[in-house]
């Protein structure tokens, strides 16, 4: 194993330095640390609402062992609450994924105010080593090869929209082809008496990182910037028989409120949901056009 190890980190090192920027989206977590630790000395932007949200502790841990000009935004439930049109109109979706999305939002525009013009991100890492908790007992290499064909992240288009070149070493095209080969078993891995999603990145990266941030938890992104805090204040906004009255009456199949509530903003905004074209099937849960191989649907977020 010795050998993949050496051979992982000089193959994410040359996928770094392909995809080199004036930044980096700095959440603390495991991705984002190991690609400070191969480019130190870059501008690193982190993220949070008010005081929510374990990232500003673990990326501030990073920023200073690799010497990064650190940026910490913090953004108050009022402001976030503001953004949501305006997100869901770049992103075209009322996804309940919206918390995740309003993190990456504020970081970006913060980063263009400071004249960023490239700004890397983790993107694509937890797809392919397996860092979500579901993928624990899949066929992980059916699956891994399956979803890395599609992949889509939000950061392309809020990137789109500041003039932002969004880089990705994890979805580096010899990367991935790279990543394919490692054998499920050494992504998914028992270590200290449990379970952990990307053992070998961790493996491979558990000399030049602290101990905390090497054997964290996965944290999403709005959990670890505190923008679940925000899907309380969504829920307060629509009434039990408001929900009851348009689950019935919108013919879309709505998670909880707050779904409800990106969709009544989608409507304001966005409009009607594109049906079916060409040869798209449909959503079952919104009526959107999807592509025949698609598992989820990008209008709603409904895993089809």
């Amino acid at each position: 194993m010795s050998n993949l190890v050496i051979k992982l980190r000089e193959k994410l090192m040359k996928a770094t330095e392909r995809n080199l920027a004036d930044g980096l989206l700095l959440s603390g977590g495991l991705d984002t640390a190991i690609l400070a630790s191969l480019v130190p000395g870059l501008k690193a932007f982190t993220i949070g609402l008010e005081s929510y949200g374990d990232d500003p502790k673990y990326a501030e841990m990073v920023a200073k062992q690799f010497d990064m000009e650190h940026h910490q935004i913090v953004v108050n439930i009022e402001q976030a609450f503001r953004a949501i049109p305006e997100v869901i109109g770049i992103l075209k979706t009322f996804d309940p994924a919206i918390p995740n999305d309003l993190a990456i939002y504020f970081a970006l525009k913060f980063a263009k105010d400071k004249g960023i013009k490239s700004i890397m991100t983790g993107d694509g890492a937890d797809e392919l080593f397996a860092g979500y908790s579901y993928m624990f007992n899949l066929n992980l290499e059916d699956y891994i090869l399956r979803i890395a064909r599609k992949m889509h992240f939000s950061s392309n288009e809020l990137g789109r929209y500041f003039g932002i070149e969004i880089k990705q070493p994890y979805l580096d095209r010899e990367f991935i082809r790279f990543s394919l080969k490692i054998p499920g078993d050494l992504k998914v891995r028992a270590e200290n008496g449990r379970v952990w999603g990307k053992w070998i990145l961790r493996k491979t990266f558990e000399e030049h990182l602290p101990y905390e941030v090497i054997w964290q938890d996965k944290r999403p992104i709005e959990h670890g910037s505190g923008f679940t805090k925000l899907r309380e204040t969504i829920e307060s906004k629509i009434s039990d028989e408001e929900f009851k009255e348009k689950k019935r009456g919108y013919g879309v199949r709505f998670i909880n409120k707050e779904h409800l509530f990106y969709f009544k903003v989608y409507r304001s905004v966005i409009g009607d949901i594109p049906p079916p074209t060409g040869r798209e099937k449909r959503c079952l849960g919104c009526g959107a056009g999807m592509n025949q191989d698609a598992l989820h649907c990008r209008i709603c977020g409904n895993n089809i």
